[in-house]
């Protein structure tokens, strides 16, 4: 079987023969018990970088959600984010289930809302019937939205209004390190307003699995109960931590490549007839693009490309995604992009040979 070029998601790096090698060689303990000190030392890691007081390791970036919700949250209480965030659409209605919370939705541009939104949203002591609105959470940058970057600016504005209502702040911050590599601005000031916040070790940083939370001396101590509680305490965990401590000495620059990538395919498709792509809204690794002008929805148009070599993820009808990360290089992109437009040009040929079997039989 030919070698599948995979954009579907950023998950789909590879581990390198150097990180399989410090895995292998990884000092563990048991994690559980909070001796296990690769584990340690990548959560000092993660809470340096984050200028956090703590952190914590866990199995996986939902998990970092449901813990930091579950700490700043109670059953019956609201948390207010935009309707294209990752907790609303991708975590399997995790908020009610595992937290007993509400999630109050924005319809936000591109995965983004304004302060103003947020005022309007929050509910107030006097609503005596209402839900009480505890928590505000954003996506840095938002996955469905394209990878769409909030700006700092916004970051701090949202932030305060949650603040003067009393208020906790949450950053999911998967992605956050892509935006880091394209706009220069330390991760330390992104999550500067935040309370908590996590990033992802499985996507752009290309290690097997696990994310880290990182929040106060205080949060971190109250979301060790909840993590024991959803399962994800471990035992001799340093043997993944240790992919992310080589993850974060080595993988962390190169992202930058990666959003390049992404800029390079955006152009490309840009070109491709049938297909709608905004190369000027591609901010980080993630290109989405529609296909709303072919006659085939996206998710078949993903299983024709598949034949073509070249994996897509589409979250709807019109659109498919995709994602660039260690693994993919330069060359790759154009690959898929020749097939892509042999895709495109396969589709308009039966539309066209459809259009005169139709005239003939007329």
């Amino acid at each position: 079987m030919p070698q599948i070029i995979d954009l579907s998601s950023d998950a789909a790096s590879e581990l390198t023969p150097a990180m399989r090698q410090v895995m292998a060689e990884a000092e563990v303990g048991d994690e559980q018990s909070g001796r296990d000190p690769t584990v340690t030392k990548l959560c000092a890691m993660v809470a340096e970088l984050l200028g956090k007081e703590d952190a914590l390791f866990l199995p996986s970036g939902t998990m970092c959600n449901l813990v930091a919700f579950r700490v700043h949250c109670q059953p019956g209480d609201e948390i207010i984010c935009d309707r294209m965030s990752h907790v609303v659409y991708s975590e399997n209605g995790a908020i009610g289930a595992l937290i007993g919370a509400n999630a109050r939705t924005i319809d936000g541009q591109r995965g983004i809302f304004t302060g103003e939104q947020v005022e309007r949203e929050v509910r107030h002591s006097s609503e005596s019937t209402a839900p009480r609105s505890r928590l505000l959470s954003v996506e840095q940058p938002n996955n469905r939205a394209g990878g769409s970057i909030w700006p700092l600016g916004a970051l701090n504005e949202v932030a305060a209004v949650a603040r003067r209502h009393g208020l906790a702040t949450h950053m999911d911050g998967a992605r956050l390190l892509n935006v880091v590599a394209a706009t220069k601005i330390s991760a330390k000031n992104y999550v500067r307003n935040f309370d908590s916040a996590w990033i992802d070790f499985s996507k752009g940083l290309a290690c097997p699995i696990g994310g880290v939370l990182a929040g106060s001396t205080d949060f971190i101590k109250q979301a060790w109960r909840y993590k024991r509680q959803f399962g994800g305490a471990m035992r001799k965990a340093g043997i993944v931590a240790a992919a992310g401590v080589y993850a974060l000495r080595h993988h962390v620059d190169r992202l930058a490549e990666d959003n390049a990538n992404a800029r390079h395919l955006a152009m490309g498709l840009a070109q491709i007839s049938g297909l709608t792509v905004r190369p000027d809204e591609v901010d980080t690794n993630i290109v989405s693009v529609g296909v709303g002008e072919l006659t085939i929805t996206a998710h078949e148009f993903a299983k024709k490309l598949l034949s073509h070599g070249v994996r897509v993820y589409p979250p709807n009808h019109t659109l498919f995604r995709c994602a660039t990360h260690l693994g993919i290089t330069r060359a790759d992109c154009d690959t898929a992009l020749a097939a892509i437009a042999a895709a495109v040009t396969e589709v308009r040929s039966g539309d066209a040979g459809i259009a005169k079997a139709v005239v003939r039989r007329s």
